[in-house]
């Protein structure tokens, strides 16, 4: 094995609560029963993280934090004024990158102007918005608590605040959903030019509401015809298509995602967050945080437990996977030499796996690179079985 090159170091931080839980979500996300101790929360938050950096100092001294995603439930039920001592406290306790991209997760029911100004003024530069769908049966039938026109004038806010960018978050193959509806609610999304869309086809999880009370969703041809109409449609209106369900203007790309999709390494804080780092003497770690709110603050309050809730090392067997179902989410071509870095593995490891996927036309390689095809795209996780250990 050779020795790993740092990659990015980027920042997961998760806020467990929203107003309800939507019947298709497998997140860890807890309906709000009562007041959000956000206080206390925050004050867990950074002490998460200062356990974290204490802990793994081997891999995390002397690196900077390149991005931060805050995801959910629903963060934006936390103020503004929260928002920024989590930011603050987080950069008194390791440096951040110049220009690093600060992501909040948003949904349209929980903005309101003057507030979410306030999260651009605390140092959030890109937010992340929920819409789903334009259609009020459609939004009502996911369990969303708003409506098309809060969409709408959300994208709109979201313009004029002084954001470097945002996001919308589109799904297609909803319950009942024709070809026409899905395609409508993109032209929608397309006509609020936000810098980035991301739009994803709607999948029933184990443990959600939608797996044991299944919908009637579109059948494969029209989720075929709703794919190739709507990425013409993207295409023509300017959006590139840099990953699976990715699609952003020139230079809008999710720089934390795109982190996360070339096996780059990110600390996670916050109820069941999962977090990945690397090591010079060639570890491989995934942790996973205590899952349940009550938990993780009893860990704050009592200290009657760490946050950490699970450590793992990734086998040298187990790196393939890793790292090819992480990378072929991306459209680019994929060096060589970044899985050389990243997995600290030799190319002859997975050279009869390589053979096979050119053969099958999955991949085209040059010196260099490894491009996936159309015909991987499609064929996806039995490309990614081939890298499962026997």
């Amino acid at each position: 094995m050779s020795k790993l090159i740092p990659p990015p170091l980027g920042l997961y931080i998760h806020i467990p609560w929203c107003v309800q839980k939507c019947p298709y979500c497998d997140f860890n996300s807890h309906a709000v029963k009562e007041d959000i101790p956000q206080q206390q929360y925050i004050d867990a938050l950074l002490e998460d993280l200062e356990t974290d950096l204490a802990k793994y100092s081997a891999s995390i001294e002397g690196r900077k934090i390149t991005s931060i995603f805050i995801g959910g439930g629903t963060p934006s039920l936390i103020s503004a004024e929260h928002i920024s001592r989590l930011l603050s406290g987080i950069e008194l306790r390791i440096p951040f990158m110049e220009n690093i991209e600060i992501t909040m997760e948003a949904n349209p029911g929980t903005i309101e102007a003057e507030r979410f100004a306030r999260y651009v003024q605390a140092g959030v530069t890109r937010i992340s918005i929920g819409v789903q769908s334009f259609e009020q049966q459609k939004l009502e039938r996911l369990g969303r608590i708003h409506g098309k026109e809060e969409a709408i004038n959300a994208a709109k806010l979201a313009h004029n605040i002084g954001l470097n960018s945002f996001n919308l978050d589109l799904m297609h193959g909803l319950p009942d959903q024709s070809i026409e509806q899905a395609i409508g609610d993109l032209d929608k999304a397309i006509q609020l030019a936000p810098p980035h869309l991301s739009w994803y086809q709607l999948t029933i999880e184990p443990n959600t509401l939608f797996y044991y009370k299944k919908p009637t969703l579109p059948d494969d041809d029209d989720l075929w015809d709703i794919f190739e109409q709507g990425h013409a449609k993207l295409t023509t209106a300017g959006y590139v298509q840099y990953e699976i369900s990715g699609y952003s203007k020139p230079g809008y790309q999710c720089q934390h995602n795109l982190n996360y999709w070339r096996f780059g390494d990110y600390l996670g804080i916050g109820c069941g967050s999962h977090g990945k780092l690397s090591f010079s003497d060639g570890r491989i770690i995934r942790t996973t945080k205590v899952k349940h709110p009550r938990g993780y603050l009893s860990a704050y309050q009592n200290l009657v437990k760490p946050y950490l809730d699970s450590e793992q090392q990734v086998t040298d067997e187990d790196r393939p996977f890793e790292f090819f179902m992480n990378r072929f989410r991306l459209i680019e071509a994929c060096p060589k030499q970044d899985f050389i870095d990243t997995t600290g593995l030799a190319l002859s490891s997975i050279k009869p796996t390589m053979d096979w996927a050119l053969d099958m036309g999955y991949l085209t390689e040059s010196d260099t690179h490894w491009q996936i095809t159309e015909k991987g795209k499609l064929f996806l996780n039995d490309l990614l079985e081939a890298f499962v250990p026997d």
